[in-house]
This record gives structure tokens, C-alpha cells and sequence, in this order.
């Protein structure tokens, strides 16, 4: 009873992950017509972009967590610089 339960599952699981896949099917359109170069060349500019998007998030989340401690000291020599200039002034 269990691995008939389990079999039902399973089957459940893999066809609704095909069912709602958002990936574009070209290979239904003839090899060599428009629509399917069209096609072809909307997957490969959404992957690019895709891509490029996933590097530059990539390269800030770096960036923030590697040089805030280097900010917070630049800030805190800033806010010293002012209240000496400040000091002078007075």
C-alpha cells in the first residue's frame, strides 16, 4: 500500500514539474523556418540576459559583504575629519 502511495506521488510530482515548465519548446516548428530561428534566438537572448542579470547581483552581494567593514572605517574617519575641522574652526 505505502509504495503504491509512493508511486502515485512520484508520478504526481514529475508530471506537474513538466506541466508547468516555462521553457519554450522550438523544436515543434520546422528546423529551418523563421519562426523557429526566431525562436531559437528568443531562448538564447532570454538565457543571455538572464545570465548577465544573475553576475551582476552575483558581483554587488560580493561587494557589500567584502568592503562594508571598509566603509564603516571610511565613514568613521570622515566623521572624525569633520568634528577636527569643526575643532579648528571654532
Amino acid at each position: 500500500m505505502k509504495t503504491k502511495l509512493a508511486l502515485a506521488a512520484l508520478f504526481i510530482l514529475n508530471f506537474c514539474n513538466i506541466a508547468f515548465s516555462n521553457e519554450i519548446n522550438c523544436m515543434e516548428m520546422k528546423k529551418f523556418s523563421t519562426e523557429y530561428f526566431k525562436c531559437k534566438g528568443n531562448v538564447l537572448k532570454d538565457k543571455t540576459i538572464t545570465a548577465g542579470q544573475n553576475i551582476i547581483k552575483d558581483t554587488k552581494n560580493y561587494q557589500e559583504k567584502e568592503w562594508s567593514e571598509e566603509k564603516t572605517k571610511i565613514n568613521k574617519t570622515k566623521d572624525k575629519i569633520i568634528k577636527a575641522k569643526e575643532k579648528v574652526l571654532n
